[in-house]
């Protein structure tokens, strides 16, 4: 792929970036304090969702196992 095509859509993405958020309307100091809190609500939610939605998926696997029929668990 050629690097000036990859260039041009990686600009291409972020002008859209800027349409949609419509924070090319922002002066420089404004749009940098965006990005910053932008890129870090969205680093908490890909945390979060990293640390937490494994438990939760097996939580409701072994519920949902219980409740069709499943195996119990051994206690010993």
């Amino acid at each position: 792929m050629d690097i000036k095509r990859v260039k041009d859509y990686i600009y291409w993405l972020y002008y859209q970036y800027l349409l949609i958020t419509c924070s090319y309307v922002l002066e420089p100091w404004e749009q940098s304090m965006f990005h910053t809190i932008t890129v870090t609500v969205f680093a908490m939610v890909v945390y979060t969702a990293y640390v937490f939605v494994p438990i939760h998926v097996r939580l409701a696997f072994e519920f949902f196992s219980q409740i069709f029929g499943g195996q119990p668990d051994s206690t010993v």
